[in-house]
């Protein structure tokens, strides 16, 4: 199948890459244009139906009419001068408050966005008075905009709405802040816009500088880089085209996962091919390129399908998750891996097939013998003292791995920077008002049978709350249409985005909803603080869970592709190893030493992602070609050596590549993204140099051919390599410097070419 999917491609190269030409395009467009349709931003809304704040969320929507992607901004109103707001003051700030509610907001159609297609936000805003500060300083004012907070359409109609406020109270002599919700999101995108194009335009070109360096070429710097972008556009869009279909929704931030965990995998198997591409130009010098682009592509086609089958049975795992934003990763993910392993048997072998050896130039190196390097040193190290190298990998692994002791998962958000308008805002606010007052944390009473709720009963539940350390003040009730619920605002004196008011919303202030809550009523706490905290609960559930299983079935999947019992202990050991090691210095860095309250809730997850995933790649990569090398028989060792220096350009430059483009993040101003940019180019650079370069190819050595057992993964024994005298035969040995028949090309025999 591998090598007919891979034939075909080479036959008919120029198809192929017209059909990928027209589907990617295509599907870009229209997932770009349809993805903000499926996305969802409520994290309650992907808790399951048994946590308090997902069952809080039920009652809001039920009894008082809450719209999904409905954002809150809060607006601050006071005087020029800065004096306390009057009586006049109150009326002009009401009655243009009610002019805003009674005005509709337009939203301004772009060049990015499709009429028909992309979501047209475009409405009469709720606006309504809260509250005013203590010493009459400001009034605060809510306000609700209905979309997807992540859609620029909808940052486009809240900058309209922004501009619309400023003016309406400008003119009745008043100032204006904005903050909460929708302000911050789009504050935080205004700030960060520049930092993103930089870091972009930096991973581009570091990717490009890095090609160049290493393969001499223009086209083999541009080519990966166009092509893994056609597929990652045509994959996104495929699954957002599922999500229409199937109705499920996305987490926003799916589509950028997918797009990370694509430029990954697709840029590693590229440069896969074009290194084994490479290699066979080199020592047959005299074959037609397309004959050369099928066998490559069928021999690294094989370890590239084994290693995508092992990264979408990962993903897979995730559909046993109870948090919804894991449960809906999974098949996305995989459905995204399997686009990029369809494009890895197709377009990039077409590619080969097309361009030949002008991939590589202007470089001359084709024409040079390959020199020996740091490849070659590498490997004559490993295959000459594999224990040594073996231990000092272990080692080096551990010592990192003991900061998982202790380690914290935190559940901030990240923050608004400090240095925006809505910080600004909230800082004002909080320096008269609880901290939560833009935020509150909400309480949903509701009777069990249905008959009126008693005031009483209510106002005992808010005294009960108000003697909550932590908890500044209570709103009054609010009740439902039929008086049957009602919801009372609990503002919080810490940020409702931190631990703080997490352990306060799980802690006293559930356990006081409890005990006063009247008999006969059910009563479920709301809001940002709870969500969270229910979200830490169903993360840390999910994650004792997903993780043994998805180490399970890929050491299975690793069982059948390597036919072996050996190997996938070897590999599953050394990935785990690299995970701990990769979790535990991230915990050092930015808990134990940064004094942070613990390491971002994802990170585990992405570190499963990419140190699980692509370690695994290189992993089966250099256990593809040592079994490749061991099968030509002659002292293991030699064929390690040979193994190593072979496959760790590959590996090396893949790594790095992805390692700097990662790195580009851990100088992001947003914590949580710092540690995903710190802890994913660490996990990479462990993978690729110290798993799949010593650690695994000192094994092999040290194992021989037992490390295919049961099957017989080569010919001869261990006598072949280990003679009477119990010393081993080093690779620098003349006879080991010879390269077998199977290393040099990968088929000798002549066949047809067809030229149509």
């Amino acid at each position: 199948m591998i090598r007919a999917l891979t034939g075909f491609s080479t036959r008919r190269p120029w198809r192929v890459i017209a059909v990928w030409g027209v589907l990617g395009i295509f599907l870009t467009l229209m997932g770009q244009a349809l993805v903000f349709r499926v996305t969802h931003t409520d994290s309650a809304g992907f808790l399951p139906a048994e946590y308090d704040a997902a069952a809080a969320l039920r009652v809001a929507r039920e009894e008082f009419g809450a719209e999904p992607d409905t954002d809150a901004v809060t607006v601050l109103v006071a005087r020029r001068d800065g004096k306390p707001l009057e009586a006049a003051d109150m009326r002009r700030v009401e009655d243009v408050a009610r002019g805003l509610s009674a005005t509709r907001v337009e939203m301004p159609w772009t060049e990015e966005q499709i009429r028909g297609i992309s979501e047209d936000y475009s409405q009469v805003p709720r606006v309504a008075l809260v509250t005013t500060a203590p010493d009459g300083s400001f009034a605060l004012l809510g306000v609700r905009l209905r979309g997807n907070s992540t859609d620029p359409g909808m940052h486009s109609v809240y900058r309209v709405f922004h501009d619309l406020a400023q003016r309406e109270f400008a003119e009745a002599g008043l100032r204006t802040g904005f903050t909460g919700g929708l302000a911050d999101v789009v504050d935080r995108a205004d700030a960060e816009e520049t930092t993103q194009t930089v870091v972009g335009l930096v991973m581009v070109g570091l990717i490009v500088l890095i090609n160049v360096a290493v393969f001499r070429s223009v086209l083999a710097a541009f080519i990966p880089l166009f092509a893994v972008s056609v597929v990652g556009g045509a994959a996104i869009g495929t699954v957002v085209g599922a999500a229409l279909l199937t109705g499920f929704e996305l987490d926003p931030g799916t589509p950028g996962m997918i797009g990370t965990v694509l430029i990954g995998i697709g840029v590693d198997y590229f440069l896969f091919l074009l290194f084994r591409f490479r290699e066979e130009l080199r020592r047959r010098p005299e074959e037609h390129r397309r004959v050369v682009a099928a066998d490559v592509a069928g021999r690294v086609g094989t370890a590239v399908t084994s290693a995508a089958l092992t990264i979408v049975a990962a993903f897979a795992t995730l559909g046993v998750a109870s948090f919804g934003q894991f449960r809906v990763l999974g098949p996305s993910v995989a459905v995204s891996v399997l686009v990029m392993l369809v494009a890895s048997l197709t377009l990039m072998p077409a590619l080969l097939a097309v361009t030949g050896r002008k991939m590589f130039w202007p470089s001359r190196n084709l024409s040079k013998a390959e020199r020996s390097g740091t490849a070659a040193r590498t490997g004559e190290l490993v295959a000459r003292r594999p224990l040594l190298v073996l231990v000092a990998s272990v080692a080096l692994l551990g010592s990192l791995a003991v900061g998982v002791a202790g380690v914290r998962m935190d559940f901030g958000t990240g923050g608004t920077p400090q240095d925006t308008p809505a910080a600004a805002t909230a800082k004002e606010i909080a320096g008269a008002l609880p901290a939560g007052v833009s935020d509150p944390t909400t309480v949903y009473v509701t009777a069990d049978d249905g008959r009126t709720l008693d005031p009483a009963g209510l106002e005992a539940v808010r005294r009960s709350l108000t003697r909550v350390p932590g908890v500044g003040e209570v709103a009054a009730p609010v009740f439902g249409a039929d008086r049957t619920a009602a919801r009372l605002d609990a503002y919080l004196t810490v940020d409702s985005s931190s631990q703080e008011a997490r352990d306060l919303v799980a802690g006293p202030v559930r356990q006081a909803v409890r005990e006063a809550a009247p008999a006969g009523t059910s009563a479920h706490v709301g809001g940002t603080a709870a969500v969270f905290a229910d979200v830490a609960t169903a993360v840390d559930r999910d994650l004792r869970t997903v993780f043994p299983v998805a180490a399970a079935l890929i050491a299975l999947i690793l069982v059948v592709l390597l036919r072996s019992l050996a190997a996938p202990v070897v590999l599953m050991l050394s990935v785990g190893l690299c995970f701990a090691a990769t979790l535990g210095a991230s915990a050092l860095v930015f808990q134990h030493l940064g004094g942070e309250p613990g390491v971002n809730f994802v990170l585990p997850l992405v570190l499963f992602l990419f140190v699980v995933a692509l370690g695994t790649d290189y992993n089966i990569l250099i256990s593809d070609r040592l079994r490749e090398e061991m099968a030509d028989g002659g002292p293991v060792r030699a064929a390690v050596a040979r193994a190593v220096r072979h496959t760790a350009p590959a590996i090396a430059t893949a790594g790095v590549v992805l390692a700097a483009s990662f790195g580009s993040l851990a100088v992001n101003a947003d914590a949580s993204t710092r540690q995903l940019g710190f802890a994913t180019a660490l996990g990479i650079l462990l993978s690729a140099f110290v798993l799949s370069l010593l650690l695994v190819p000192a094994a092999a050595a040290l194992l021989g051919r037992g490390m295919w057992w049961p099957v017989r993964g080569a010919r001869g024994g261990k006598d072949a390599f280990r003679p009477a005298g119990g010393r081993d035969v080093g690779p620098l040995a003349p006879h080991d410097r010879e390269e077998p028949p199977s290393a040099r090309p990968l088929a000798d025999r002549p066949r047809k070419l067809d030229r149509t």
